[in-house]
């Protein structure tokens, strides 16, 4: 069986970006240990024989009285460090099972059927099944169901899930999807039939309050056939871009997509868990899982503040409609900016194109509001853009022909551009 889910390929290098030393760290002086140096008594200090011995007698037993103490004391500091030790590992255990418990019954495996074509030993056209699986989460009572674009991709017949229970829903449509082309890989389902069962939506957290170093827990159908799944780890990383290829030919397809603003987590992520939640010590929905590196300990998830809009649009009006700005961009950190030699650390560098590409879209919002190349977008509405709200998650609170204001960094300036958002393409 193939799984649809996106591997990813190497991070995406910035456009243009030339090979440069990062900056310096600063380095601890390594530990010097003190040489051994003989103890210089007083000039003219004299010892007797007698009291000579009697000085020795009383070293020795201060030595085994000191060693006795030490040796008992650090055995009791043993005791309580395993004691300690083996209460966090419980802890930890009881943590890791309650939110499986909790958010497990929120999520449910999405398998899906399509009809591709493909070419036989001479050249002809033929038909051709194949079946994939993913997993998605509920958000609805209504049984409205997020998961990513490509487990559910355009040549998608039928879709059925499984909820955690093991039933399994057959009657199931596509609401929408965002654009293949859209960074934001997102696609909705809707169940039309429950079969006498109720479903439980799943809590949605903050991500723009998720750290570096934060516990989180990763659900999902791993490998397409392990249903719900649960593994932990931490967040390693946030604002990371992608470059995400299929893995495998599944639908007949080895396309690719540039992937924005993920989560990093060192929690196992495998091929069926895309869709499948990022959830956080509090039972709530981080971020939706997308991919996987290629190498190990390396996964990447969709922040859910970044789909929070997009959610709404689809609960109001039931179908995919997200606004869209039109740039390819940089999230700046410190390393970027000294990557590029700008003096504003934080921001939506929208950097020059390779081979000649531009990185404003033809047509679109930025290009009819005169966003340039080597902009820096540091602010929308006020709102400034860095780690924790990326120019995508903050667009993504706005609706469909919202009118908002760009501060922008050009030339050593900082100017105003109003931008009216328009319906990305292909929704």
């Amino acid at each position: 069986m193939n799984n649809p889910f996106r591997s990813s390929k190497q991070p995406l290098k910035p456009l243009d970006a030339k090979e440069s030393a990062p900056k310096s760290a600063f380095t601890a002086r390594p530990f010097l240990p003190i040489p051994n140096r003989p103890v210089k008594m007083p000039k003219n200090f004299k010892v007797s024989g007698a009291l000579s011995t009697l000085f020795m007698l009383l070293a020795a037993a201060a030595a085994g009285f000191g060693g006795g103490w030490l040796g008992a004391r650090n055995h009791g500091y043993d005791s309580v460090s395993t004691q300690t030790r083996q209460q966090i590992i419980s802890n930890e255990s009881q943590l890791v099972n309650s939110i499986a418990k909790n958010v497990g019954t929120s999520v449910v495996s999405v398998n899906v059927s399509s009809q591709t074509t493909s070419q036989d030993f001479f050249g002809f056209s033929q038909p051709q099944s194949e079946e994939a699986a993913g997993t998605g989460i509920i958000l609805t009572k209504s049984g409205l169901i997020i998961t990513n674009r490509h487990v559910v991709p355009a040549g998608t017949t039928s879709v059925s899930v499984t909820l955690s229970d093991g039933t399994e829903l057959d009657k199931v449509s596509v609401v929408g999807r965002t654009a293949d082309s859209d960074p934001l890989d997102i696609a909705f389902l809707q169940i039309k039939d429950f079969k006498g069962k109720t479903v439980t939506p799943a809590n949605l957290g903050d991500s723009s309050k998720v750290q570096v170093g934060d516990k989180v827990v990763a659900i999902g159908n791993a490998l397409g056939q392990f249903q719900n799944t649960v593994t932990s780890g931490i967040i390693s990383g946030f604002g990371r871009s992608v470059q995400a290829g299929d893995q495998g030919s599944s639908f007949g397809s080895s396309s690719t997509e540039t992937l924005q603003n993920l989560f990093q987590t060192d929690a196992a992520i495998n091929p069926g868990n895309s869709g499948g939640p990022l959830v956080n010590v509090n039972n709530e929905v981080i971020g939706i899982n997308v991919a996987i590196a290629d190498a190990q300990n390396i996964g990447f998830s969709i922040p859910i503040n970044d789909v929070k809009g997009l959610i709404a649009t689809v609960e109001k009006d039931g179908k995919v409609e997200r606004p869209y700005l039109g740039v390819r961009y940089v999230l700046l950190t410190d390393d970027y900016a000294y990557m590029y030699n700008l003096d504003v650390k934080r921001g939506a560098y929208i950097a020059p194109g390779a081979n000649g590409e531009s990185s404003i879209i033809p047509g679109s919002p930025a290009e009819k509001a005169g966003l340039k190349e080597k902009d820096i977008i540091t602010a929308v509405d006020g709102t400034k853009i860095d780690e924790s709200n990326s120019l995508l998650s903050i667009l993504g609170r706005h609706n469909v022909g919202d009118k908002v204001s760009l501060t922008v960094h050009r030339d050593d300036k900082d100017i105003k551009i109003d931008v009216t958002l328009e319906a990305a393409p292909g929704n």
